[in-house]
């Protein structure tokens, strides 16, 4: 079976591309950028994108979104992460978290299927904290002030993928695929 990833990031297709071999299917790319409806929860936001990529796509299809939320920050960036990210980056986010004790914070991503007739979601979750410095030298986005067991995402490289949140969230996706498809 094959699903299309509709993405502009292409460090996201590859690892849905390894992660869907995993179950058998083969994941398609489509890079596009696509608008994104501004708002508070990332599952909305994901099913409202689909929604109105929907309109312009002839085939089944999934996009995922995804946030850094930061407990001290009630949550912020979150859903903004993207543009928090190209605005202020992670010193940015390094400079707002000085001196904060709790740095909690945890990656969430979500898939939104469109299967020709309606989105279905499936998420993903990795707990973590905020480092107090910028390390590693791998990775994307916040993978760089992302801890996880004692490293960064960044300084885990491909080890990373055994633990992310994007991985959470495909493989609770392409589980309920695979079985829609053997049905």
């Amino acid at each position: 079976m094959e699903v299309i990833f509709v993405t502009s990031n292409e460090g996201k297709y590859r690892e849905a591309r390894a992660i869907g071999e995993k179950y058998g299917i083969e994941v398609g790319w489509i890079q596009l950028e696509y608008l994104e409806p501004q708002g508070s929860d990332l599952e909305e936001i994901a099913r409202k994108s689909a929604e109105m990529l929907s309109k312009e796509m002839s085939s089944q299809f999934f996009i995922e979104d995804s946030g850094l939320f930061i407990e001290a920050l009630k949550g912020f960036p979150g859903p903004y992460s993207s543009y928090v990210f190209k605005t202020i980056g992670n010193e940015g986010i390094i400079k707002l978290m000085d001196g904060v004790e709790d740095r909690g914070a945890y990656f969430m991503a979500v898939i939104a299927y469109w299967d020709g007739k309606e989105v279905k979601t499936f998420t993903g979750r990795v707990d973590g904290k905020i480092s107090e410095e910028i390390r590693g030298e791998h990775g994307f986005g916040y993978d760089p002030i992302f801890e996880f067991e004692g490293k960064t995402f960044a300084e885990m490289g491909e080890e990373k993928n055994e633990y992310s949140h994007r991985r959470r969230a495909l493989e609770k996706f392409f589980e309920w695929l695979s079985g829609v498809c053997n049905k």
